[in-house]
């Protein structure tokens, strides 16, 4: 008994805390949501589309204006954008620096894996590389993923359309219950409308958000149908079931295709790796070659070849459908 007072207070502190952390956590979402809503009306609009908000206060760091200047930030800003990231483009061109400076380091500590000249700008080029290929990587992955949800997506406003329901109710209901990143963009496309930008306007932004046909496909339709009339869920439906066959049929080619991938894959990693290993088990051998006027020549056809090989089986191997 004399411990159970303790104990209530304990059990009662802690109820306490559970629900006014809940509250925080909440509040917390709700203007986060708030946020992104104000975030999304005040993005870039497409060129020759009104926009809603502009923060004329703000002024960009000085590393966004000089990308600016060399007219990488706007494209930068629409990569990061399209991989669903949270960065800004000073953020990606820092990393980069950051990446290549850092193979800098390591081929100075570690001189006798980097003998031949080259070797450390190579390494250095490589690693600045890495960041930047991740971004595109995030991108294709999240294209990919919007582009296999997006069927279902067009199923989804059709048959809330049949049941009676607008358009844009439509839209908020499909940014409800769709999965990200479908979800994700059809919120941001609602919220474009529903804080004031013409719906066309909104479109056109979602086209240049996901690049993908079956996208400026939706778009031209929407458009179309608000400007002569007709029946967009019936064209949404018949959408979808093209989307659907296309899919199957890139499926089909995929798996035609597979032999050829794989073998690209060898012949390309093959011959570096093969450098690679023989640098570290006999340095001397390739310095040799390196030094030898011969032997730079052949070097430099193999490098050649390489790169062409890659480009003549990339193209072989990639169907486009």
């Amino acid at each position: 008994m004399p411990m159970s007072l303790p104990l209530f207070l304990v059990l009662f502190t802690w109820v306490l805390l559970s629900i006014a952390l809940g509250l925080k956590f909440h509040e917390w979402l709700r203007k986060r949501d708030m946020s992104a809503m104000l975030r999304t009306a005040a993005e870039e609009p497409v060129s020759g589309h009104a926009q809603l908000l502009r923060n004329m206060a703000a002024k960009p760091p000085a590393l966004e204006t000089w990308m600016a200047r060399l007219g990488l930030l706007e494209k930068t800003r629409k990569l990061i954008q399209q991989a669903g990231l949270d960065w800004a483009p000073g953020t990606l061109l820092l990393m980069m620096a950051g990446a290549a400076a850092a193979a800098l380091i390591v081929s100075l500590a570690l001189p006798q894996l980097f003998f031949l000249p080259g070797m450390s700008a190579g390494l250095a080029v490589l690693l600045a590389a890495l960041p930047y290929f991740y971004v595109r990587r995030m991108r294709s992955r999240r294209l990919a993923a919007f582009e296999e949800q997006f069927p279902e997506a067009l199923d989804f406003l059709a048959r809330s359309m049949r049941a009676g329901h607008a358009f844009t109710i439509s839209l908020r209901m499909a940014s409800e219950d769709l999965p990200d990143p479908t979800g994700l963009e059809f919120r941001t496309l609602f919220n474009e409308q529903n804080l004031g930008a013409p719906l066309e306007t909104a479109l056109y932004d979602l086209a240049t958000r996901v690049p993908l046909l079956d996208v400026r496909f939706f778009v031209s339709a929407v458009i179309l149908q608000k400007q002569t009339g007709g029946n967009l869920g019936e064209i949404l439906m018949r959408l979808a079931h093209v989307i659907r066959e296309r899919f199957r049929l890139k499926g089909q080619v995929k798996a035609a295709s597979a032999h050829g991938r794989v073998t690209a894959l060898v012949l390309t990693v093959l011959p570096a790796a093969t450098a690679i290993l023989m640098t570290m088990a006999a340095p001397a051998y390739l310095a040799s070659m390196w030094h030898d006027p011969d032997g730079k020549k052949l070097i430099f056809g193999s490098i050649v070849g390489q790169v062409v090989g890659q480009l003549v089986m990339r193209k072989i191997i990639r169907i486009k459908v």
